[in-house]
């Protein structure tokens, strides 16, 4: 893996929990974080990944003390939009984009070439680790990780909600769900921790439901 000590970045950020730890790590690593980028539906109102509203990813990008940049794209633009930015980071003298991918190789090989097209590098500081060990840290650094949604061919609404921990891991794990939600089984959104200067509030307004999802509504 490349070194980022000392080295500015961005952290491509969903909000959820596989790009908090990844930025975590890149802070532990001697990173310098600059911003965190999220790319958003065309309406530029909620993240394109989780479906969270604006308000709350200015809300970690607050508390975690850095600027959040976003970019707006239908799926078909997404990625000359999100290329066009990274372009931009490059030249604010940003070196690396850093990504909480864990084990997916297309993810990987897209990022990387994302960044090598702005003459950046990725760093995947999760990647090739277990996904239960991955999830374990994150509790037990003290991240406060609430699902937001799931898919609900492959797990029930009932867990929207919840914050994940030892038995919500052990639970998910004993019905087949893969325990950090890496085949698309439910996204999170993280509310504290460390690193975090206070905690981010939301209002749960109920559930919607689109095509196989179901998502909090959240405020």
């Amino acid at each position: 893996m490349h070194c980022i000590n000392q080295a500015s970045f961005f952290c491509s950020w969903s909000g959820g929990k596989d790009a908090c730890l990844a930025f975590y790590h890149a802070v532990q690593a001697g990173g310098k974080p600059r911003c965190l980028f999220t790319m958003l539906s065309e309406d530029g109102e909620r993240s394109r990944a989780h479906a969270l509203p604006l308000r709350i990813l200015e809300s970690q990008a607050s508390s975690l003390g850095i600027p959040l940049v976003v970019g707006s794209a239908a799926w078909g633009g997404y990625e000359k939009v999100f290329i066009d930015q990274l372009r931009k980071f490059k030249e604010e003298g940003i070196k690396f984009g850093v990504y909480g991918d864990i084990d997916l190789e297309g993810h990987r090989k897209w990022q990387e070439n994302a960044c090598a097209a702005a003459g950046m590098k990725a760093y995947l500081p999760l990647w090739g680790r277990s996904r239960r060990e991955i999830v374990t840290e994150l509790v037990e650094l003290g991240f406060q990780a609430l699902i937001v949604a799931v898919n609900e061919e492959k797990m029930d609404r009932q867990y929207l909600g919840r914050v994940m921990d030892r038995p919500l891991m052990d639970e998910l794990e004993s019905k087949g769900i893969d325990v950090a939600g890496e085949n698309g089984e439910y996204h999170t959104v993280i509310t504290g921790g460390p690193l975090f200067q206070n905690p981010i509030t939301m209002e749960v307004k109920g559930l919607k439901s689109y095509e196989k999802h179901c998502f909090l509504h959240i405020d």
